[in-house]
């Protein structure tokens, strides 16, 4: 066997220990100080007990484990080539006539597929636990009644008029919603029915409004026509594509819902006039893991990869964790800016991870041929 290609797997081996190693402990770390937050608020909740609050921080694993996986990798990288530098393994690689770039391309690589487990296997889990913990804390350590008591418990959608003559859209308004079992109950409900041109076509008015099995039951309902006199009032089922935890969801924390569903959920929270800025952005950050993984890994090998012998060993190490933390403090601003739509979605998203590659590789340029 080649011995670039030998020395490339032992160094991905000793790559992949280093990263999972600090996964664990960093995953650890961050569960214990998000566990004695919860405790923390549970302390005036008698009915949290111990063993409630010990079950949310455990559905909260997953979330916490996609969360740090790129520091992991940093840190985790950190460490591996340090060590491999202090003990000249590198060096003596390099005196070989090895380039960096041969045996980094591995590691970058074992990084690469860290992120695309993470997306791909680990969010669907993470988010299916990650919403059950959201419940249980929404029921027993919070006070505002979960993710529908939003905007006064107020609810505006649009959606499709499925199965009606003629079609057009439904603009549906309530002025207050609740949960009540499996059914989302809306009182004083207004629909304005739209034709394709957007003219108005009627209007609707109810005073109850039951969401439930593909339809939305008013009661006491009115409809008013252009240049007609009122209907009698009457009981109206009105067909839908929306389901009670879709719509709970289109509320909820884009974190509660996997990769996989995603692309069909922002469809339909378009068509049902929800924004779906935050779970389109979510979704372009889940796609740009596995690149800032990668990048992070490389970005651990440019600072970490300075012979000893040079000195200032600490301080570029130093230098690598600060780069770490200063993208993700920039990978959070540009969140912020494409959430509230100054940047496009995609341009949030990806900038982060693409400037710290650039950054990467201008290290390791220097390391190798400066």
């Amino acid at each position: 066997m080649n011995i670039a290609v030998t020395l490339s797997l032992y160094i991905t081996r000793q790559f992949t220990l280093a990263v999972m190693g600090m996964l664990l402990g960093l995953t650890g770390l961050v569960s214990l100080f998000d566990f004695i937050e919860l405790l923390r608020r549970s302390a005036s909740r008698p009915e949290a007990t111990f063993g409630l609050v010990s079950q949310i921080a455990g559905l909260r694993l997953p979330f916490i484990t996609l969360q740090i996986l790129p520091f992991a990798v940093l840190l985790g990288g950190i460490l591996c080539f340090w060590r491999l530098t202090r003990s000249s393994e590198l060096v003596v690689a390099r005196a070989a006539g090895i380039s960096a770039w041969e045996f980094l391309a591995a590691p970058a690589l074992s990084a690469v597929c860290f992120g695309a487990v993470a997306i791909a296997a680990v969010s669907p889990v993470a988010s299916i636990m990650l919403g059950r913990a959201e419940a249980m804390d929404n029921a027993y350590l919070r006070s505002g009644g979960g993710p529908l008591a939003l905007n006064g418990r107020q609810l505006w959608l649009r959606q499709a008029d499925h199965g009606l003559t003629p079609s057009g859209v439904a603009i549906i308004h309530a002025q207050s919603v609740a949960m009540r079992g499996d059914t989302l109950a809306a009182e004083q409900v207004s629909v304005f029915r739209l034709d394709n041109s957007d003219h108005l076509m009627a209007r609707v008015e109810a005073a109850q409004a039951t969401l439930v099995a593909g339809a939305w039951q008013l009661e006491s309902a009115r409809t008013v026509r252009p240049d007609q006199l009122p209907e009698p009032l009457h009981s109206i089922i009105l067909p839908t594509d929306l389901t009670v935890s879709r719509v709970q969801d289109s509320f909820a924390s884009p974190d509660t819902l996997s990769f996989w569903a995603l692309p069909d959920f922002i469809g339909l929270l378009e068509r049902s006039g929800f924004s779906s800025i935050r779970h389109r952005l979510h979704f372009q950050t889940l796609l740009a893991l596995p690149l800032l993984s990668g990048t992070m890994a490389l970005v651990s090998a440019g600072f970490s990869m300075r012979p000893a012998r040079r000195g200032g060993v600490a301080r570029m190490i130093g230098g690598g964790v600060a780069t770490g933390f200063v993208l993700f403090m920039v990978s959070k601003v540009a969140a912020e800016f494409g959430t509230s739509g100054a940047l496009p979605v995609a341009l949030a998203a990806w900038a982060p991870a693409v400037a710290g590659l650039m950054l990467a590789l201008a290290l390791l340029l220097h390391t190798e041929d400066g």
